[in-house]
């Protein structure tokens, strides 16, 4: 039986910015005719909410967020907790009711209420920053198990969705669940944040106008997280957004770096060190380096940290190219933490105008070097594409190495090996004219080509540039097989 309406997948697909494929999945898990189990998670400020809240909104029939345990000087109770989801039972229909005293009861009622509001049609019951709700010895995992396995996965109507910023949280207790949830997900969902081309649809959408020059400083500084993006001011200039946005008294984002890692993290303040350190090095660090520099123990919780962080996409971990599987690296890969290590902490900026006054000076020009970077590694994917490439197998992984008295040392941010044995050895520009390469710069990649070409003779060595204009024609450019501009970025 056929209890839902019409899914109008194509008119959500034209109103959200990106998501496309979210979309449909949402689509289909709720025209599915079946119970369903989902869970969304990814980053905080990355738009969870505003995704299932858009998509599914039709359907819903409750609708009930977690409150958040670091908002106030103690963590929230389960009496809090309790009463919250009492107050959304209310809020949705079920009154005359005493506040449960446990989760059992609480998810009980939870029931009645459904059963009350059943009339056929598909229900969708969205329960937000699951993670918060599982406070110390609260017995919330347990409730869920029965409400779910008791009771809601014979319901064909009901459509369950948990959504949760603390990711870790996520894929140890539901995804990765190895007691009464095993199995039972029908869909997981990994919300990440937008690319390049996203933040200028996104743009778009504001009435924001943005060159795509500025739109790359805009993703370097704020990543592709759709609730920084919403925070701009359509009257400002960029400068003078990230001014108001980060230097100005009250900036709206003048807190956010530890409210982000409190609100989502247990072990905040170890998370924050490891990305205090992080931050010393665009490279990255081995685990040891990482545990002996933090003061960490590198024990089993030290191994969750580094997982958590990495799933929430402020850490990527990869193997330089060359080295052993098990010389593994762990390097800072968020936007908004460079920036906010950069300039909020290690410059300690006070200036309440400070973008405007500097934005042509040495020390925000070297730091959009490195800030190009780290963009264009989030984008690897369009810069294969650009190369034509993309059907290729590769691996990318970055190079680091140490120079003495005989040697210089040699550091390169991307490498492309793919399984056609080419190499494609990148070298990432930011400059708003074209590019153009000097002498001195010419040799100094040609040493390094012959010295990647002597250690590897099996393998053939592209140097490419990605930059976001053309680089000048001159009588050094011709040792550029392949390069990438800005606009191919953002295809």
């Amino acid at each position: 039986m056929q209890f839902y309406s019409h899914f109008n997948v194509l008119w959500y697909m034209c109103t959200i910015i990106g998501r496309k494929q979210e979309i449909a999945e949402l689509a289909r898990r709720y025209e599915s005719g079946r119970a369903e189990f989902i869970a969304v998670y990814g980053r905080r400020r990355v738009g969870k909410t505003f995704l299932i809240n858009e998509v599914l909104r039709d359907g819903m029939v409750f609708h009930h967020t977690g409150l958040s345990p670091y908002d106030r000087k103690r963590k929230v109770s389960l009496k809090s907790q309790l009463q919250n989801f009492h107050f959304s039972l209310i809020r949705h229909g079920l009154e005359g009711i005493a506040q449960p005293t446990s989760w059992m009861e609480a998810f009980f009622l939870l029931e009645q209420l459904l059963e009350r509001l059943d009339n056929g049609l598909r229900q969708v019951v969205f329960i937000d920053e699951l993670p918060w709700m599982d406070t110390a010895r609260s017995g919330f995992l347990t409730a869920l198990e029965a409400f779910w396995n008791g009771w809601g996965c014979s319901r064909h109507n009901l459509c369950l969705v948990v959504c949760g910023s603390a990711t870790s949280w996520m894929l140890d207790n539901i995804i990765n669940n190895k007691g009464g949830l095993y199995g039972r997900l029908t869909c997981e969902m990994k919300l990440s944040p937008f690319t390049l081309l996203e933040c200028e649809q996104f743009f778009a959408s504001r009435k924001i106008d943005m060159s795509r020059y500025n739109i790359i400083q805009a993703y370097m500084i704020l990543g592709g997280i759709p609730f920084y993006l919403d925070c701009f001011n359509p009257s400002l200039s960029l400068a003078q957004n990230i001014d108001t946005l980060f230097f100005n008294p009250k900036a709206k984002l003048g807190d956010e770096f530890e409210r982000l890692f409190n609100s989502v993290f247990d072990n905040a303040s170890d998370c924050m060190k490891i990305i205090r350190f992080l931050g010393k090095r665009h490279a990255g660090f081995r685990r040891d380096e990482i545990a002996r520099k933090t003061g960490i123990n590198p024990n089993g919780d030290f191994t969750k940290l580094l997982k958590a962080l990495i799933a929430s996409d402020f850490v990527t971990k990869y193997v330089p190219w060359g080295a052993a599987n098990n010389e593994e690296f762990y390097k800072l890969s968020d936007c908004f933490c460079w920036f906010w290590l950069h300039f909020k902490e290690e410059k300690a900026v006070t200036e309440r105008d400070y973008w405007m006054h500097h934005i042509k000076e040495s020390e925000i020009t070297s730091w959009r070097g490195i800030a190009f970077e780290e963009v264009c590694m989030q984008h690897i994917y369009q810069i294969k594409m650009a190369l034509q490439i993309a059907g290729v197998t590769s691996q990318e992984s970055s190079l680091v190495v140490s120079g003495d008295d005989d040697t210089d040392g040699m550091q390169i941010d991307l490498l492309i090996d793919r399984a056609d044995d080419v190499v494609n050895v990148c070298e990432m520009k930011y400059s708003k004219t074209n590019y153009a390469i000097t002498k001195s710069y010419a040799e100094k990649l040609q040493k390094r080509v012959d010295a990647l070409e002597h250690a590897h003779p099996d393998k053939i060595f592209h140097l490419t540039f990605v930059t976001v204009n053309p680089i000048e024609r001159n009588v050094h450019s011709d040792m550029v097989k392949s390069a990438v501009t800005a606009d191919e970025l953002f295809k």
